[in-house]
């Protein structure tokens, strides 16, 4: 399984904007030069994490964005959700149909594994990402 470039820019964005707790607002645009990404991009996913709830978004003179929870609260599974749907490694867990389904013997277990890699991301606590480069 890989990541798209859309969730992996979400990670760093996210990480970018947990490293600023504490510190007031960020700006899209000083994510976007922190993190090297371009400012479209950045837009984009803003939009995508706040309305997941995982940004929040402050008008006005002291504006911009912050976490909309603590940054302990907020897991990998969560940012990557955000972007890509929820996460599963085939389509036919999606209820989508399939030329072999009659005949699949997986079908009744890729929920089970899907469950352990949504798990997998979800034990990743955003703090963890933010720390890791502060120690690396």
């Amino acid at each position: 399984m890989r990541l798209s470039n859309l969730a992996d820019y979400a990670v760093i964005i996210m990480r970018q904007a947990a490293s600023h707790c504490g510190d007031g607002r960020v700006s899209a645009a000083e994510l976007a030069r922190e993190s090297g990404l371009p400012v479209p991009t950045v837009q984009r996913l803003v939009s995508k994490l706040t309305g997941a709830h995982l940004l929040r978004s402050v008008r006005g003179a002291h504006g911009g964005l912050q976490l909309a929870r603590p940054a302990a609260a907020i897991s990998v599974a969560d940012i990557v959700e955000a972007v890509e749907g929820p996460i599963a490694l085939t389509a036919c867990v999606e209820a989508q149909e399939c030329d072999f389904e009659d005949a699949c013997s997986m079908k009744p277990h890729w929920p089970i594994i899907n469950d352990a890699l949504r798990g997998a991301l979800a034990d990743i606590a955003l703090t963890q990402l933010v720390h890791a480069k502060e120690t690396a």
